[in-house]
């Protein structure tokens, strides 16, 4: 019993994945050229989320800075997520809704990239987030499930919103970490060249 749930979770990840690739290729392919023009640019990439987004937004960091399968010059990107005494700071001073929207006022500029995570798209921090990047000229790449929540209204013309087809946090928290792979996959292929890595 306990192995066929197991299994089903497989089963379930797997079809979620297949039913997407089609719908967000095109999401993902421009989120890959905004964030390839920002970094081109002497841009960076600033990157949130809550819980296991802020996890996520960690994980993009990491592999922008460090590398993802191939060696390349480092690439501009800061998680949000990470320092707590400026996490604490700004939650109990002001709100935790501002926790990421004052970095981002701080740190952001013109022509560089949010990187905003909600599975829902509705959490208040991100949100702010989003406002705070287009009042510094940001561009922001959106990655929601749910429909895109009140951030699929939060968004302009010129930002990217990859929007997973699901209900389940953990189906579209599962295509948010493939997501992230394709995008620094992508932008390492428009640097690097199409060359096959090695798994």
């Amino acid at each position: 019993m306990l192995e066929q749930r197991i299994q089903q979770h497989f089963i379930d990840s797997a079809d979620l994945k297949y039913q997407s690739a089609e719908a967000l290729s095109k999401p993902i392919a421009a989120a890959v050229q905004a964030i390839l023009v920002s970094v081109t640019s002497g841009g960076k990439v600033l990157a949130c989320g809550n819980g296991g987004s802020a996890a996520d937004a960690q994980h993009f960091a990491a592999e922008f800075v460090g590398r993802f399968e191939r060696e390349r010059p480092e690439l501009g990107a800061i998680a949000l997520t990470t320092d707590s005494s400026i996490l604490t700071a700004i939650a109990n001073d002001y709100s935790y809704e501002q926790v990421f929207a004052r970095q981002v006022r701080a740190l952001g500029l013109a022509g560089d990239v949010l990187l905003a995570i909600s599975t829902s798209g509705n959490s208040p921090s991100i949100l702010a987030a989003v406002e705070a990047a287009h009042a510094r000229e940001m561009t922001v790449v959106a990655l929601t499930g749910r429909g895109g929540g009140k951030m699929a209204g939060a968004l302009r013309e010129t930002d990217v919103h990859v929007c997973v087809p699901h209900e389940r946090t953990a189906r579209i928290q599962e295509v948010h970490l493939l997501t992230l792979h394709c995008l620094c996959d992508g932008v390492d292929s428009q640097l690097l060249g199409d060359q096959e890595t090695s798994l």
